[in-house]
């Protein structure tokens, strides 16, 4: 017989603390007061600080690209890890780019990413850019011989880009990480070790939600953000099923719901998109289905949230699990390194910046792949154009290295 587990008793039996934010939604997100909703930080645990353990003395010089409205050059912390150098940095406006080499700490400085790039003392570059130059700026520096990071998402709009970031990879043999940050966040980060650990079987649905109301544009470099396509913009909340299985979908159709907000209308950006809702519905190759959600003019709760189906229970997103999958075993996120914060984002921006280096230290795959950001990401530029097709079903490429 099945049996039901509130919240705090997952979290108690998962080592969970609940001193760190569930899905980076406290007060002031959602009463929808910051002006960037969801990049609260999160509570960093530092006693963990105390456990962690570093898996190599050597350090990586790395080249950072982007100090824009949102500020990732420095956000996820890489000037913070023992084993990284922030060499170099750089951003198209001045004035952020002498910001953004005073907060790393770093005295060499490029006027383009693609001046960085060519630097042969960096050994790993950090795409923070707009989110049109990311594929261009990470195929760049995977040509030069550079692991590469990049924050979401890994392309933008174009499958064709897909599958060169993809061939990048592959032909130069160089990392390449995707800073999805849904996959640290606390309840993703618990689904994604209890499906690991055989708790909770095979997963058969899975429902992804990224509500992110903008009745205003957000502040981005050329206006890349006014007007964008909810699902060009997806990972957040397709790695509610990607981030917990690894599987790739194989097919969605989408429907798309006409906005009232001004500068969703298609007169009004340069995407001639009309949309300010897609939901797209996902089939993934291990037979599963995925609900996924992304709105900008919905009011209300906004974030990246989620839960999950499995033969053996259910986990509610930080809410409650129920199933007869037994006790959770303990489960604790990596210690981070002392001095790295958890960071926004549902506490995600340290483990992922601490991920992405140990897999170059270690010379091991990293956590969100290429394959994982390809099939997040090209799923719902595919899901886009179902919506712009009236829901019809399609197909979706598949990126495998």
């Amino acid at each position: 017989m099945g049996r039901t587990v509130t919240r705090r008793a997952l979290m108690a039996e998962a080592g969970i603390g609940a001193g760190v934010a569930m899905l980076g939604l406290g007060a002031s997100a959602l009463a929808a007061q910051d002006p960037i909703q969801g990049f609260e930080k999160a509570q960093t645990d530092t006693e963990a600080w105390k456990r962690w353990k570093p898996v190599s003395d050597r350090k990586v010089r790395v080249g950072i690209a982007g100090y824009g409205v949102c500020s990732f050059g420095a956000a996820f912390g890489f000037q913070n890890h023992p084993n990284v150098t922030v060499a170099a940095v750089t951003d198209l406006i001045p004035e952020r780019c002498a910001e953004l080499a005073r907060v790393c700490g770093c005295q060499k400085t490029y006027p383009s990413c693609e001046e960085m790039i060519k630097d042969d003392s960096l050994e790993a570059i950090f795409v923070a850019t707009d989110a049109v130059s990311h594929a261009r700026l990470a195929i760049a520096a995977l040509k030069a011989g550079k692991h590469v990071a990049s924050a979401v998402p890994a392309v933008f709009g174009s499958i064709e880009d897909a599958h060169a970031l993809l061939d990048a990879v592959k032909r130069t043999g160089r990392k390449y990480m995707l800073f999805e940050t849904s996959y640290f966040h606390d309840d993703l980060f618990l689904m994604r070790e209890l499906f690991k650990g055989g708790h909770l079987g095979r997963v058969l649905f899975a429902e992804g939600e990224y509500y992110h109301y903008s009745p205003e544009p957000i502040d981005s470099y050329k206006g890349w953000r006014i007007g964008l396509p909810p699902q060009w913009y997806p990972t957040h909340s397709n790695a509610y099923y990607t981030g917990v299985t690894a599987a790739p979908f194989t097919e969605v159709s989408c429907m798309g719901i006409p906005s009232v907000v001004e500068h969703l209308k298609p007169a009004n950006n340069r995407y001639k998109n009309a949309f300010g809702t897609e939901i797209a519905l996902f089939r993934a190759a291990d037979g599963g289905v995925a609900r996924m959600a992304v709105s900008w003019d919905t009011p209300g709760v906004s974030g990246e949230m989620g839960r999950i189906r499995t033969d053996k229970g259910t986990v509610y997103g930080s809410f409650m699990a129920e199933g007869g999958a037994g006790a959770a075993p303990a489960i604790h996120k990596p210690a981070l390194p002392p001095g790295v914060e958890a960071g926004g984002h549902g506490g995600s921006h340290g483990y992922l910046m601490s991920e992405f280096v140990e897999a170059i230290l270690m010379d091991r795959k990293p956590l969100v792949d290429v394959a994982q950001a390809l099939t997040m990401t090209v799923g719902g530029i595919v899901a886009h154009q179902s919506a712009q097709r009236g829901g019809e079903l399609l197909k979706i490429p598949q990126f495998r290295i």
